[in-house]
């Protein structure tokens, strides 16, 4: 991807100057097509006072999304609060969110400041809502349609000014309809609804997103890290990350962690795909299709039919010694950096089945270190 084409997206998609050249909005990063929607809509839904409601797969951005349209609405410079919904026990829920009075029940040895209070004059965030008590619930849809709490142990109610943010990974319109989740709160925080698109469906936004980590990180350990090679981005573009861009965020900080040259390559790569291909196979064992295996039961890591012919195709490489090909042992043998041990065990095989494999497929040690290796 060149700067041309990164700054012609950018422009087109976010207001000068705040982004111009890059590829992040706010707290945002991405420059795919479905991400320029939702780009879209932050930008017009901060214009709004009305609640919000982020959808989306865990980890993939939904704070990062409330994060931006506070940022960019004219509550910006009043407290942006958050709360995880799952977080907290049925019994402390309804204090924390409302706060209590001292006295109000055993351990409550003063007054309490619920989050309605604190985000006073900015936004609430309420992350994983799906997860609300139903008591709850009533409280919040009374708290939105009057601006009014009133703390555990009180009578008295207080007016607040709070936009609320809400984020959930359920289908809260299904939940409404068989009784599990209030339809009235669902229709009154889903009049403005913005989906998160899951990493796997958006691989553009890879690369700008691994960029972007990488920033990041440089700051918060005084590293030079330039990049990763290609290879290793093609890898990556090839796995489904169950745990979207959370996942990909944890991934770059451990190849912080265990390397010290200034590019990291795909041999770098090697345990994070062995740990993946077993994963997958324990996922398969036991029919976890839908969490991490697609539904044509491939393994973990799935091609997107865009291979490059220098890039090794790593999408089926652990076969217990069966089906083994040319491709396969060549793939295994770069992505193990040369180590023929170590491509046996990628590939589930012992060492002296590769051996065999490779005479009978008329390849030579000679053959496989003329592939590119990164």
């Amino acid at each position: 991807m060149t700067d041309r084409i990164d700054t012609e997206k950018k422009v087109l998609l976010l207001p000068p100057p705040t982004i111009q050249g890059k590829s992040e909005f706010f707290d945002m990063v991405g420059v795919s097509e479905a991400m320029r929607q939702v780009f879209k809509k932050v930008a017009m839904y901060a214009q709004s006072d009305a609640p919000v409601l982020v959808t989306g797969e865990t980890g993939a951005g939904k704070e990062g999304i409330a994060s931006s349209i506070h940022k960019l609405s004219k509550r910006a410079n009043g407290p942006f609060i958050t709360m995880n919904c799952s977080a907290i026990t049925d019994t402390l829920f309804e204090s924390e969110l409302f706060g209590h009075e001292k006295g109000s029940f055993t351990g409550a040895i003063k007054s309490h400041k619920g989050r309605f209070e604190r985000a006073n004059g900015g936004t609430l965030f309420l992350d994983e809502l799906g997860d609300l008590p139903p008591l709850s619930q009533a409280k919040l849809l009374r708290a939105l349609e009057t601006s009014t709490i009133e703390r555990v142990g009180s009578e008295t109610p207080i007016k607040v000014d709070v936009r609320v943010i809400a984020a959930t990974n359920h289908n809260l319109e299904k939940e409404s309809l068989i009784g599990s989740f209030r339809s009235d709160l669902f229709y009154r925080l889903s009049a403005l609804h913005i989906h998160v698109p899951p990493l796997r469906e958006r691989i553009e936004d890879i690369e700008p997103l691994i960029q972007h980590f990488i920033g990041l990180l440089n700051k918060k350990y005084g590293r030079n890290v330039a990049c990763l090679t290609k290879d290793a981005i093609h890898l990556l573009s090839q796995y489904r990350w169950p745990g979207n861009v959370r996942e990909l965020r944890n991934l770059i900080e451990r190849l912080f962690a265990e390397n010290q040259t200034d590019v990291i390559g795909l041999r770098s790569l090697t345990d994070w795909f062995q740990e993946r291909q077993i994963a997958a196979q324990y996922a398969m064992d036991q029919e976890y299709h839908d969490v991490i295996i697609p539904p044509n039961r491939q393994p973990i890591l799935l091609g997107h039919n865009n291979q490059n012919a220098n890039t090794p195709n790593v999408v089926t490489l652990h076969t217990k010694g069966k089906n083994l090909t040319k491709k396969k042992i060549i793939d295994a043998y770069s992505l193990a950096g040369g180590n023929i041990t170590e491509a046996s065990r990628i590939l589930g095989i012992h060492k002296a089945t590769f051996y065999r494999t490779m005479h009978s497929l008329g390849l030579t040690r000679e053959d496989l270190n003329l592939q590119p290796i990164e």
